[in-house]
């Protein structure tokens, strides 16, 4: 049985497009390519939020096509725990996070 969501816009989305909330991605295409993100919303199935807490704040997230992005399996706990909690996430938490995921990548 697939589960539904209610996230961030009328539109019901399954599962398995809920799970990326958290999820680190690596933008394919656009200006931002080659950078990473955390998906922080969901819009529909084609459609996500992504942050990366300084150019793309959480307070105005870039809304990117999923087949625009790499989603990998990194996931950020504390952070996704938040977001599904409804709880504010800053944009310092993001930041530490991909840097410490860039830092970790490189070694």
């Amino acid at each position: 049985m697939v589960q539904k969501y209610l996230l961030l816009s009328n539109e019901v989305v399954t599962l398995t497009n809920a799970e990326y909330i958290g999820n680190v991605a690596l933008s394919k295409s656009g200006r931002d390519e080659g950078r990473y993100f955390i998906v922080v919303g969901i819009i529909n199935e084609n459609y996500v939020y992504i942050s990366d807490g300084d150019l793309r704040t959480m307070e105005k997230p870039k809304k990117k096509k999923i087949k625009h992005l790499n989603i990998t399996n990194i996931s950020a706990y504390e952070i996704k725990n938040l977001l599904q909690a409804g709880e504010r996430v800053s944009n310092s938490m993001v930041k530490k996070f991909l840097q410490y995921m860039n830092s970790s990548e490189e070694v």
